[in-house]
């Protein structure tokens, strides 16, 4: 059963919602819309899972960021072509 990680709520619904990233060279940060989402009805937090947090930070180090506009939505950020096939620099798993 899936619950909140905030407060452990189990009154959770799946949303979308618009985040902000900072690029990995530091240079700017950029709007994500409509990103997948998880948003709490019993404390009213909204955050995206580590699955979803994941996906967009190895994104964000295999393309070319110079080419993205300061906004864009999730389904677009994932469907940027890759320079590298996988993020290098995750030693995590």
């Amino acid at each position: 059963m899936a619950f909140c990680e905030w407060c452990e709520s189990i009154n959770i619904t799946s949303d979308t919602a618009s985040v902000y990233w900072e690029l990995p060279d530091g240079t700017r940060a950029i709007e994500i819309s409509q990103t997948p989402s998880i948003t709490c009805l019993e404390c009213s937090m909204t955050y995206q899972t580590e699955r979803v947090v994941r996906e967009i930070e190895d994104q964000l180090y295999l393309i070319d960021c110079k080419q993205i506009s300061s906004k864009l939505d999730y389904k677009e950020l994932i469907k940027i072509p890759r320079l590298l096939k996988k993020n290098y620099f995750d030693f995590s798993s």
